[in-house]
Formats: structure tokens, sequence, C-alpha cells
């Protein structure tokens, strides 16, 4: 059904504006552009990102750059401006159809003289061609005749919120084509884009050029009768100096060889695509609707953000959809957006984890300013593998006063997150080459910022980790935390593994690598003396695993006295007060539980599940957690649970749950959406041995199917089930 394909939006509700513009962004894997109208609206927020393209702010961080606005299109209407701040709204409708990527808007508006016009916007970015996107807009007079005169181009006083990034360069005219050349900065990334318009009435149309600085624009009059069309149609084209020596003239050439009016051609090329891809990665939902409509929308999102020919770029944790987060990658990319790749789109997982290869000096340089050896991933990467976590931010209740940002400097975990990530792409792909060219070195190098990392505690005889942060960011500089422990001991040992496997495997790869990164037997010995004796404590009394050192005896809070709320515990309680609880952001234990099960005994996740979650601020903490919370629930027998988190995720941005949606895409909620239908409900679980099911279907769901790659060949899974029934 249709309505099942289809985000729509009936009025227009302008408290709602810069949610709705991240909920109908667009996008192609090479740039993003969000769901602003084309006429300009106050405090919107309009801005289109390319991956890979950052430019560094005076002393603070990096950012991925707002492009100059390709969408713009002024209206006149018989002399009076089209805008929905003026006049009167008489019909609104807007609708993303998820199949196709196209966004359709239509307006029936009055003048604030009377008249009275119908007004369709249509727009694509193309997966066909990535480098072209396209809008038209058809408008019909309803009760007036009179001038029509539409105005478009490009228009390079974008900005970052307030910070101008581009330095102008050129600018030009060839016929109907306008076109910009600029730079960045700092990073001198420079960018070239041309647009072409073409105008058609049935009346006479006379063509300006607009040579303003920064802003070329072009310029069409004509006369219009009541029910009589004008329709514009504009291609633009975007490429830099990533992709080629002379991206001006790459812009250019990109239009110079379509036709005048080229809409049909580009979109029956570009829904062909769009086909392929949801042939491979669709996800069916039988006797849910909300449900069904919210996993295509997360699904989405993260292939409209998925660089399909560059490996040197990774999706943000906003995805290209918006300003949050200024388009920097964290673990969200790794733990929870990959996987929907790895075993849908495996070429894509392997070009986010190439990015990870590619920025290992980066890392390295990390480790060596931290005092260890190795690669040491930073907590937010951007271009080129740098550290780029802000160290201080404005406080959000009390902006006179600045918050210190510890993530950059103490959450760790994020090496082994990745080396995690590589891992699993390589059990369901067995893609050796990728392993040995590539992910060895990154499994190799991080293993030995572990052993470096790693403390030795001569009065206990253990390794221990001090001064961490675990993913719950609600507890800073803690000692032992469970998460990062475990996951630096199973790194280790898969290191440990991998030694071993190269030299049977390529012998001569082997060595090579061996002797550039310094790695000699006793090396490999070493590692797994340490990972043997790296503390992972476990009270057999209660069979808990405590969060990290001093966990147990922190104040306990009711959670459910604390309701009604519409915000977080720390943002209630305040950071300092906050830290001093129990209460989780996500629960560390739980996320562990579901990375390493076969760590774990049954009865001891049980335990853990019901004790964190308890603790854990499902609703307004992190949008990372409901997903992972919903697997474990499916895992224990916990159905109704699990239901109620996957709902939470499935509603992240729909609903602007947690009030950020504006900020972009939840691209980690998005992700773990489809490990909770895949791997919680559809049961799927894998290891060296092959794959198994175990569904467990929510009891109103009729019918799941999805499709997941495994070893070069693709699986169709196909679970039917009656009131009460898995199968």
């Amino acid at each position: 059904m249709a309505e099942l394909w289809t985000i729509s939006e009936s009025s227009f509700n302008p408290e709602r504006i810069r949610h709705n513009e991240t909920v109908f962004t667009q996008g192609n894997g090479y740039l993003g552009t969000r769901g602003a109208f084309e006429e300009f609206y106050p405090d919107e927020q309009r801005a289109t990102f390319v991956h890979g393209v950052f430019d560094d702010l005076p002393v603070v961080f990096t950012e991925l750059v707002n492009f100059p606005d390709w969408l713009e299109v002024e209206i006149f209407l018989d002399g009076e401006r089209f805008s929905l701040a003026d006049g009167e709204i008489l019909a609104f409708e807007r609708h993303l159809d998820l199949h196709t990527g196209l966004l359709t808007r239509t307006v029936r508006w009055r003048s604030p003289q009377g008249r009275t016009t119908w007004l369709e916007f249509q727009r694509f970015a193309s997966l066909a061609n990535v480098h072209l996107a396209c809008l038209q807009v058809i408008l019909t007079p309803e009760n007036y005749s009179g001038g029509v005169e539409l105005r478009s181009g490009l228009d390079a006083g974008a900005d970052n919120l307030g910070f101008k990034h581009w330095d102008w360069l050129g600018q030009g005219f060839d016929g109907q084509t306008c076109w910009l050349k600029l730079r960045t900065h700092t990073t001198e990334i420079e960018a070239g884009m041309a647009t072409s318009i073409a105008v058609t009435a049935d009346e006479d149309i006379e063509t300006h050029v607009w040579d303003v600085h920064g802003h070329p624009t072009l310029a069409f009059n004509t006369q219009v009768s009541v029910g009589h069309d004008v329709r514009l149609e504009k291609k633009a084209s975007i490429f830099t100096g990533r992709d080629c020596a002379d991206p001006l003239a790459s812009a250019r050439a990109e239009l110079a060889h379509l036709p005048e009016h080229a809409w049909d051609e580009l979109w029956q090329a570009h829904t062909r695509c769009w086909k392929e891809e949801w042939q491979r990665c669709d996800v069916l939902i039988e006797g849910d609707d909300e449900a069904q409509l919210a996993i295509r929308f997360n699904l989405y999102h993260l292939l409209i953000a998925a660089p399909r020919s560059e490996e040197r770029v990774s999706i943000g944790a906003k995805t290209l959809s918006g300003y949050g987060y200024r388009g920097h990658a964290f673990w969200d990319t790794e733990i929870f957006m990959l996987p929907f790749f790895t075993y849908t789109r495996p070429e894509i997982a392997r070009n986010l984890l190439s990015y990870r290869f590619h920025n290992l000096p980066g890392a390295r340089d990390k480790a060596t300013t931290n005092g260890f050896s190795g690669a040491q991933y930073p907590w937010e990467s951007a271009g080129d593998g740098r550290e780029v976590t802000p160290t201080w931010v404005p406080n959000p209740s009390d902006r006179a006063n600045m918050i210190r940002i510890w993530t950059g400097d103490i959450e760790i975990h994020i090496s082994a997150d990745i080396v995690y990530a590589v891992w699993q792409y390589w059990l369901v792909s067995q893609d050796d080459e990728f392993l040995i060219n590539r992910g060895a070195e990154i499994i190799l190098e991080t293993a030995r910022f572990w052993a470096s990392r790693l403390e030795w505690n001569n009065e206990n005889r253990r390794y221990e980790l001090t001064d961490v942060i675990g993913p719950d960011e609600y507890h800073d500089h803690v000692d032992n935390n469970a998460y990062t422990n475990h996951l630096a001991r199973w790194h280790l040992r898969k290191a440990h593994w991998l030694g071993g496997w190269l030299k049977e495997q390529n012998p001569q790869a082997a060595r090579q690598l061996f002797n550039r990164l310094g790695l000699v037997e006793e090396t490999f010995s070493h590692w797994q003396q340490v990972a043997d004796h790296i503390y992972c404590p476990l009270d057999v009394e209660t069979g808990l695993i405590e969060q990290f050192d001093g966990y147990f005896k922190r104040k306990d809070v009711d959670l459910a006295a604390l309701e009604p709320r519409t915000e977080s515990v720390q943002n209630l309680l305040g950071i300092e007060s906050a830290n001093d609880t129990q209460v989780l952001k996500q629960p560390d234990v739980v996320m562990l539980m579901y990375l390493l099960p076969e760590e774990i005994d049954p009865a001891v996740a049980q335990k853990n599940y019901d004790y964190y979650t308890a603790r854990t601020d499902l609703t307004y903490g992190s949008s990372l957690g409901p997903s992972i919370q919903a697997i474990m629930a499916t895992r224990l027998g916990s159905p109704e649970q699990a239901y109620e988190n996957f709902m939470r995720a499935a509603r992240a941005d729909l609903e602007d749950v947690r009030g950020n949606a504006g900020d972009g895409i939840h691209g980690a909620s998005a992700g773990g959406l489809w490990q909770t239908v895949v791997f919680g409900f559809g049961g799927l679980q894998v290891n060296v041995d092959g794959w198994k099911l175990a569904p467990k279907l929510p009891k109103h769901w009729k019918r799941l199917a999805f499709k997941f790659a495994w070893r070069g060949e693709e699986v169709s899974i196909d679970l039917g089930g009656k009131e009460g029934e898995n199968t």
C-alpha cells in the first residue's frame, strides 16, 4: 500500500518546521539536503551537506560545511511574493515517497490581496548520478491573470548557523545556466556548482541575468491567465576537489549534455536505482502499519546517507540531515548503523570500514600524543581521523558557563567497537582480502593500544582500566567499566587469533605486516596473557556485573517517582547530581550482553537485564538504548518490553520524542531499529559456523520478511505467524 511507503504532512505547523526539515531530508550517499521550502521561511535551517567536506571553526572544532543553496525559487504572483508566512494557506500537503525518494508539496494559497494560486513542488537527489539534484515547480492561478516572475540561482551566502566557510573564487552564466566556484577557508577544498533552469508557459518568457556577487541568479518573467500553468525545472550539479581536479568544469559538463527538459530521463534512471536498493534492503511487516512505515523511514535515512563509491568518508551520528554533532562520526556508525549494511549492502559496509583504515594515521597520532602504542581511534572523527571532540561547550541552561567534555579524552571503548565491526563484517562476508590487507592492520594496531593502556594492579594481580567513560555518559571518570574491560579482553583475544590465521592464510602478507608494525611472536603471547588477566568481575552471589567500580554504592533513584517528565534525568538533576546516582543514560552491561552473548550465562543475563533496565532513562536518555533493550528483552522472553522499546526507537525522529530531531536524524537509532527487527524479533544469530533463526514475533504481527547477505549469497527469510504463535 502506498501509505506504507509515504511520510505525510497534511497541514503546515511553523512550530515543527525544523523537525520536518529533518524528516523530509533527501540524499543519495554523496549529498544530503534538508527538507526546507524552496521559497524560504523564517527560522528555517536550510542546508545541503556533502560527505567529506569539512572545514574548521576558529579554535573550537571542525564541521561539515553547508553548501550554497541550490533549492531557492522565489515566486512573485502579479507583484506579490509567495510565502507561507503571509496570506492564507487554504490547503497544504507534503509527502515523502520512501520508495523513490521523491518529495512533493502542494499548496493552495491566497495572497494578502486575494489572489488564489495552486502550487506544486517536487524534487529528488539522483541516486543514479549522485552529483545531480532536480526540482520542479508548477503554479496555476485560480482567480486572476497577470504577471509571474520566478527567480532562482545559487546562493553562496549559506552559512553554518552564523559562520561562513566559503571563499568566493568566481561565478558566471552560460545561457540559462549559472555557476559558482568556491573554496573552504581552512581545509581549502574547492567546490564547483552549476544549475540549469528552464521555464515553460503559454506566453512569451523574458529571461534576465542578475550577476550578484556570490549569488548568480536567473529571473524569468511571463504572463499567466486563470487555469494555465507555469512550470520551472531546475537541475543542479555539485563536484568538489575530493572528486576531481577541476570541480567546476565537471559540474558544468554534467549539465551541458542534458536536454533543456531532463526531468523524465533523470527520474527514470533514479527510480530504477531505488527499486534495486529496496529489493535488497526492504523489511516487510504485516499486522502493524506503524512499525512497517517506521522501519522503512529509518532505512531510507540510512540509505540516503550511505557512501556507495567513496571509502574515505563515514556516516555521522546525524547522517547528512542536520547540524547535530557537526557531521562527526562516533561508535554509532560501527555498532549501530554498520550491521544493516554488512547484512544487506556489504559493499557499503566495506567502504565505511575502509574509512577507519585510511584514518589509521590519525589514530596512531592520538595514541602517541597520549603516551600509548599502536592506534587509538578518536571518540569523534571527521575528515582525517584526528580527534575532533570539543573540549568545552556552552551549558544549555546557563550559557555564561562552559561544560568540560571528557569523552574525547577518556571514552576509549570506540577502538574495540571498530574492531568488533571489522570482525562482524568478515564473519558475514568472508572477505579475506579486506581482512588481510586492511582489517588486520586495524585490529593489530588497536590491540597494541590496549596492551599499553591497560594498567597492571600488582596488589590484585590483574589488569585494569581506570579513569574512563563507558557508553553510559551519565557517569565519567570511572574505573573498570564493565563494557570497556570486556571489549578490550575480547579484542586482544581476537588479535591473538588473527596472528595465527594470517600466517596460515597468507604467510608473505603476514610477514610483511608484522615486520612493518614491529610485531613478533612474544607480542601475540603477551596479548593473550594480558587478556587472561583483565579484571571482568561477576558477583557470584547476586549474579550481577557491576557497571564500574563503586556503582552499586551510588544513590538509587525511583525513576517512576520523577514522572511525568519531558526531559532526561540528567537535565532534571544536573550533570553532577546525576553522576552521583545509579541512573543510566544507557546500560553498558546490557550492551555488553548483546554484543558478546557467548560470554554471559543466560541466567546471569536475565538478572542483569532486570537490574539495569530498572535504572535506565530509556525514554529521554540515549537514543541508542531502546533498540538494544528491545533485542535483549526478546532474547530473554519479554516480548511486551521488547515491543515497547522497539516503538521508542521507531518514533524517535518521526514523533521527535527527545525534542531534538531538528538537529538531524538519529542514525544510531535508525540502525538499531533494523537490528531489533532482524536480530531480535527475527531471531537471526550468526557465528563462524553459519546462521540460524530463533524468531519471536510480536503477537499482533502476521508476517515478517527480510533478506540478508551471507558469504556472497542472498538469503530470504519469510516468517508468518498466527495470533500467539511464532514460526
